[in-house]
């Protein structure tokens, strides 16, 4: 029988195993109208939750989202199933969605794939299986896929979690949608880049993928030099934001994410590592500050993607990599 893996003894197989990368093939980039340069060579997303608190409806959530000037939206599923119980037709959607210009790189579902009770993930493959056709209808690509249902739990097998993927990503498989291993830093599970990569790897799917997170990775406890152990194609959407210096990653929580560039997240070497490992995907704002709910959501909006803009740039991607 399968024991489980410690800390220590996880950690050091997964060091292993990410030095190789993940052979997923590259898949489909962003096909909006702005000209990716050799200085910004990512795209640029929004995760509708930094706009949460002003309860704006999936419709309104896509018109802000291209008046503000990203290639692409992040939306919740949630949003969308309210849209379709309200009447609204998933076909119009994409429609809209087509029209002002945008992709849907990913989407946020909260399907409990991961959980050691069989009836519960058997219910949770099944939300999936939802989840991802909703998405397909709006010509959505990838959902996260982050461990809902064992957050508490300390115990978590990870030969039996990247199992479980590998059903998810079968399944994904079938509905043309590609499940994203999502870091949650608050998490007792999948906390670390270490765990989430070694139930990436340990699935033996050739599309399995890692969803990371600025702010995650820190509050996990991770450092970002493992960033830099990824293939281009391990990593396909990357949530970016910022933290600040306090309070203390013990007791921070998502609430006080703020604006790329206005934290102490390393941000600079986090591009610099992920550029130069071949990332060429999707940066995904995603905050839940409770002050920018407050505030007008299309200057949050472009506020947002003018900061991220800005941290890029001041990463010098287009500059000769210097020799150590």
């Amino acid at each position: 029988m399968q024991t489980n893996l410690n800390r220590r003894e996880m950690l050091a197989a997964a060091g292993g195993l990410l030095a190789a990368g993940i052979a997923a093939p590259a898949t489909a980039t962003a096909g909006t109208n702005r000209t990716r340069t050799v200085a910004e060579p990512f795209g640029y997303c929004f995760n509708t939750s930094t706009i949460r608190g002003q309860k704006l409806g999936i419709v309104e959530q896509i018109d802000l989202t291209s008046q503000a000037g990203y290639d692409s939206i992040e939306p919740w599923l949630r949003d969308i199933d309210e849209y379709v119980k309200a009447g609204g037709s998933l076909s119009d959607l994409k429609k809209r969605i087509d029209d002002a210009g945008l992709t849907v790189e990913s989407a946020i579902g909260f399907a409990q794939w991961i959980v050691d009770d069989d009836a519960a993930r058997k219910e949770g493959l099944e939300v999936a299986k939802r989840d991802m056709d909703t998405l397909r209808q709006i010509g959505g690509i990838r959902i996260a896929a982050p461990p809902t249902g064992a957050t508490k739990q300390t115990d978590l097998n990870l030969f039996n979690a990247a199992k479980r993927y590998r059903a998810l990503l079968e399944l994904g498989d079938q509905m043309d949608v590609i499940p994203q291993v999502e870091v949650w830093g608050f998490s007792s599970s999948l906390s670390r880049l270490g765990e989430s990569m070694f139930v990436a790897i340990e699935s033996g799917h050739p599309k399995a993928c890692l969803l990371p997170d600025v702010y995650h990775i820190y509050k996990g406890g991770s450092d970002f030099a493992g960033l830099g152990l990824l293939s281009r194609s391990a990593i396909q959407v990357f949530h970016v934001n910022d933290y600040p210096a306090n309070p203390p990653r013990e007791t921070i929580n998502d609430s006080h994410r703020v604006y790329p560039g206005d934290g102490v997240a390393p941000l600079t070497e986090i591009f610099r590592m992920i550029h130069q490992a071949g990332f060429r995907g999707t940066l995904s704002l995603e905050l839940f500050n409770r002050d920018y709910w407050q505030q007008d959501p299309l200057e949050v909006a472009k506020t947002g993607l003018q900061k991220t803009k800005a941290a890029v740039l001041q990463a010098g991607l287009d500059q000769p990599v210097k020799a150590d």
